[in-house]
């Protein structure tokens, strides 16, 4: 699956522009400021129907317009191009936002239930916060990857989450003396069965990222022992073990008003020297096994799904040596296609080869120096 093009409708800082990627690599450069990030930004959108940078999409329309409209054109492994588009907007203040997303013309729901989307990885300035930031973030991403893996296996966080909400929402009312603790019991049953596999999914992608990334992050210059855990709220082996916990916690949930223990509350440990980098990494200790998770991934994915996910990389270089950049760019041009951002041509070994795309970004205007087929 590769993607052939973007098209951009008053996203960010873009009125109006289109973008054709190549191939291989695509070096996007220009100075601080006149919209790369926006740039790969849109991609991201385009493919996933999320942005990589913000929950309030409000923030993606161009200042002084209403609405905004990401299409990204992707051609299949049969030669067949297909078109992914994604529309948002916010007609008035206080009005509720509108938004749509289709595949090749037809309405979807969910970009992740489109067959012919293109695998997509992002490394943002922005994202070091997957590291350094909440649990709840390293959860949602190792979701998002089982989802990638095993697009079917996405039900059971789905089913996970509403049994959840239908709990919390018992609690509450019990709490408040508005309902009774009688069918407390049935919706234990309900949450240990999706939670047992949730955690079963979480653990196996979580197995299957550890070498590769551990291999990834030395190659990138972080010393010592890195690491990436599972580290599940439960000990439960199964579905009657967790039933027994989630029991034993019973009173404290009540008091509290909601569920205080199952996968909601997991943590994915990012280690190095068996502490975690989140609290004891220095910022280029957290932005290196950042990139080396990602690029774990890339690799997990590619050999599950026999397809190369597309990479966007934003102000990667900024933090690696001229070895490090090397190695960084030989192994994203000899698979798969990837997108590169930097203000310095320099930067990207390679960047100047005829089989690498460029595009020169100035403010809101995109240039096209060379398109590798």
């Amino acid at each position: 699956m590769r993607v052939l093009s973007v098209q951009m409708r008053d996203f960010r800082t873009y009125e109006r522009a289109e973008a054709s990627l190549g191939a291989g690599l695509t070096v996007v450069h220009g100075p601080n400021g006149v919209g790369k990030s926006n740039l790969l930004e849109a991609v991201y959108y385009g493919c996933t129907g999320r942005s990589p940078r913000t929950r309030n999409e409000r923030e993606l329309i161009r200042f002084g317009a209403q609405a905004t409209r990401v299409g990204v054109r992707v051609r299949d492994e049969h030669d067949h191009a297909h078109e992914l588009a994604v529309a948002f907007g916010a007609p008035a203040p206080g009005a509720p936002p509108t938004k749509r997303m289709a595949a090749d013309g037809a309405e979807v729901e969910r970009m992740l239930d489109v067959e012919m989307r293109p695998l997509v990885s992002v490394f943002l300035p922005d994202r070091l916060e997957l590291v350094k930031g909440p649990p709840a973030l390293r959860r949602a991403h190792i979701d998002q990857v089982v989802a990638a893996l095993w697009p079917l296996r996405d039900s059971a966080r789905r089913q996970y989450m509403r049994a959840l909400a239908q709990r919390n929402a018992l609690l509450a009312g019990i709490r408040a003396r508005r309902a009774s603790d009688s069918s407390l019991t049935a919706w234990d049953r309900e949450l240990a069965r999706s939670a047992v596999a949730l955690q079963a999914h979480r653990r196996e992608a979580v197995s299957l990222l550890a070498a590769p990334f551990a291999e990834r992050a030395a190659q990138l210059g972080c010393s010592g022992e890195v690491s990436v855990e599972y580290r599940p709220r439960s000990r439960a082996e199964d579905e009657d073990e967790l039933v027994a916990e989630l029991e034993e916690r019973r009173p404290a949930d009540i008091e509290r008003g909601f569920s205080g223990h199952g996968p909601h509350r997991d943590e994915i440990a990012i280690r190095r020297h068996g502490r975690e980098l989140r609290t004891f990494g220095s910022q280029g200790e957290q932005r290196l096994a950042l990139l080396a998770l990602l690029l774990a991934e890339r690799g997990v994915l590619a050999a599950a799904r026999r397809s190369v996910p597309l990479m966007l990389l934003d102000d990667v270089m900024s933090e690696l040596d001229g070895e490090r950049r090397t190695l960084l760019a030989g192994e994203l041009l000899a698979d798969g296609q990837a997108v590169i951002a930097t203000t310095d041509l320099a930067h990207v070994p390679g960047a100047s080869d005829p089989v690498v795309a460029r595009l020169r970004i100035s403010t809101g205007a995109i240039l096209q120096e060379a398109i590798a087929a």
